[in-house]
């Protein structure tokens, strides 16, 4: 599985409207999302339109308009979007479970490649479909906390301060991230694969 740069820019977009939403912003124009992730608009608008089509976002009309996530960031696994936007997680199809070929091997059953490569789809989609656009909001906004990087999105009022520690990140301020940056690991900890 090799995620293109459509699947890569629609998880980069579907995290920014969870950020967004995490800050206060009701809904996040598109300008505001290429520009932070430094891509292409018009690459960007068929994307999200995709995504809208899906049912993943939705759009809000008017001067203040703009996109927001349709479902609660916590309801959308980043192996759905990877499905949606690349297709199969399956490095090779015939151990695919949404579209299974049969492969030119003679004994599939006793196929050492095949048994591999089923364990490679197994562990990917076993993290792809276990964590969610939230789980990856989280961990990167407590990073940024962390590392003193200014929210984006953020509103006046998710940034101000009380008692010297930013009243919308106190809560989270108190948990620490591992010194390894990968997700899971800041998830759950000492979680090996």
């Amino acid at each position: 599985m090799k995620l293109s740069k459509r699947g890569e820019y629609a998880l980069r977009a579907l995290i920014d409207l969870g950020i967004a939403q995490e800050v206060g912003r009701s809904v996040l124009r598109l300008p505001e999302i290429a520009q932070k992730e430094q891509l292409p608009q018009k690459f960007l608008e068929q994307i999200v339109q995709s995504l809208r089509d899906a049912g993943l976002v939705e759009s809000e009309r008017g001067r203040f308009g703009g996109y927001r996530l349709a479902r609660s960031a916590d309801k959308i696994a980043v192996g759905e979007i990877v499905r949606l936007v690349d297709g199969p997680l399956a490095p090779i199809s015939c151990v695919s479970q949404s579209a299974y070929e049969k492969c030119s091997c003679p004994d599939e059953a006793h196929c050492g490649l095949r048994m591999l490569m089923l364990d490679v789809r197994n562990a990917i989609t076993g993290i792809l479909d276990r964590f969610t656009i939230a789980d990856v909001v989280e961990v990167t906004l407590r990073k940024m906390r962390r590392d003193g990087v200014p929210l984006p999105f953020a509103t006046a009022v998710s940034t101000r301060v009380v008692n010297g520690t930013r009243a919308a990140d106190s809560a989270v301020a108190t948990r620490r991230l591992h010194s390894v940056e990968g997700l899971i690991s800041n998830l759950l900890g000492d979680y090996a694969i």
